[in-house]
C-alpha cells in the first residue's frame, strides 16, 4: 500500500515536473518572435542602406559619364583644329611652290638672260607681285572653322563663338565642317539651356547629317534635353533610337545609363 501511495506521488510530481517545462517553454516562445523580429528589422535596414547607396553611386557615375562625353567632345575638336592646321599649311607649302614656279616661268619669258654666273633681268612693262602680296592670307572654309573652334577650346570665349559658328553656317552651309559646326552651335546653345535653339542645332544634324560622327552625339542630346524639359516619353524614345540606330557608338552607352534613370 505504501509503495503504491508513494508510486502514485511520484508520478503526480513527474507529470507536474512535465507540465511545468511545457508551460516554460511556451512562455519563452513570444521572447523568441520578437529578438526575431528585431533582426529582420535590422536587416531590411541593412539592404535599405545598401540599395541607397549603390543607387547615389549610380548617379554619381552618371554625372562622370557626362563630363567624360564632354571632354570627349572637346578632345574631338583639338584634333580637328590640329587636322585643319596641318592640312592648312600643306596647302600653303604646295601654293608657295606654284607660286615660285610661276615667277620662275615669268622671269624666263619676261627676259632673265642668264650666263657666266650672272644674271640681268631686262625691264618688264608690268609690274611684279610680290611674294607677300601673292600669298595675303584669305578667310577660307577651313579658317573659318578654325577660328570658330578656337574660340572654345583655346581662348574659351564661348558667347564669341556663337556668333561665329552662325557666321560660318551662312557662309559655308555646304561645307564638310557643317555637322561638326551645327553640332559646336547646338552644345554651346545647350550649355546656356536655351533649348529651343539648341534642339533645333542638334535636329539638323540628326536630320541632314545622321552619318557623321556628331549623328549619335547629337541624338543624345536631344534625348537629355527631352528629359531636362519634363518630357520624359519624347526622352525615352530619343534614347532608344541611340541605341539601335548607333550601337557601336559610346553614346549609346550614356543612352542606357539614362534610359534606366527614368
Amino acid at each position: 500500500m505504501t509503495n503504491t501511495v508513494i508510486k502514485s506521488m511520484c508520478k503526480g510530481v513527474t507529470l507536474s515536473a512535465a507540465l511545468a517545462v511545457s508551460t516554460g517553454l511556451y512562455a519563452q516562445a513570444p521572447v523568441y518572435d520578437v529578438n526575431s523580429s528585431d533582426e529582420l528589422t535590422k536587416r531590411i535596414e541593412i539592404l535599405e542602406r545598401i540599395v541607397k547607396n549603390r543607387t547615389e553611386m549610380q548617379h554619381q557615375l552618371q554625372e562622370q559619364l557626362v563630363l567624360m562625353q564632354d571632354e570627349i567632345d572637346t578632345l574631338r575638336g583639338a584634333v580637328e583644329v590640329n587636322t585643319n592646321e596641318l592640312q592648312k599649311v600643306l596647302e600653303r607649302q604646295r601654293e608657295l611652290y606654284l607660286e615660285i614656279d610661276k615667277r620662275v616661268e615669268a622671269l624666263k619669258q619676261s627676259g632673265v638672260v642668264v650666263g657666266g654666273g650672272d644674271s640681268t633681268v631686262l625691264p618688264s612693262t608690268q609690274p611684279i607681285e610680290t611674294a607677300q602680296q601673292a600669298t595675303a592670307p584669305t578667310l577660307s572654309e577651313s579658317e573659318a572653322y578654325e577660328n570658330a573652334v578656337n574660340l572654345i577650346l583655346r581662348s574659351r570665349e564661348y558667347d564669341k563663338a556663337i556668333p561665329a559658328f552662325q557666321s560660318f553656317i551662312t557662309q559655308f552651309p555646304n561645307s564638310e565642317y557643317a555637322p561638326n559646326a551645327h553640332y559646336w552651335l547646338g552644345q554651346l546653345l545647350f550649355n546656356k539651356q536655351q533649348w529651343a535653339e539648341s534642339t533645333e542645332q542638334f535636329s539638323i544634324v540628326t536630320n541632314r547629317f545622321a552619318d557623321s560622327a556628331k549623328g549619335p552625339d547629337a541624338l543624345l542630346k536631344l534625348g537629355m534635353i527631352a528629359e531636362r524639359t519634363g518630357d520624359i516619353a519624347t526622352a525615352r524614345e530619343r534614347l532608344q533610337r541611340v541605341i539601335s540606330e548607333y550601337p557601336d557608338s559610346s553614346a549609346r552607352q550614356l543612352a542606357e545609363s539614362r534610359l534606366e534613370k527614368l
